[in-house]
């Protein structure tokens, strides 16, 4: 479920593993669920862990374009990214 794959996003940016966690959503999203503020949150970190700055962006438009309201935690994982 949603919480599920959040969970393991997370989990893969704090472990610095910006390929997987890309690959957990990618998955999510096959499998028809719809990621959250959340699951977007940690794919974004993720990517700034993995300097991979264009991919959080182009998440970060996708979370809007879904109708997501990006929060404080998101902006600063966007802002972070390009550090």
């Amino acid at each position: 479920n949603v919480i599920t794959y959040s969970a393991a996003i997370s989990a893969c940016e704090k472990g610095a593993r910006t390929d997987t966690a890309l690959n957990l959503l990618s998955e999510m999203k096959g499998a028809g669920l719809q990621p959250n503020v959340i699951t977007y949150s940690a794919a974004i970190s993720a990517c700034e862990k993995g300097g991979r700055t264009d991919t959080a962006f182009d998440l970060l438009a996708e979370m809007k374009a879904a109708g997501l309201q990006p929060d404080v935690i998101t902006y600063n994982a966007a802002i972070s990214a390009c550090e």
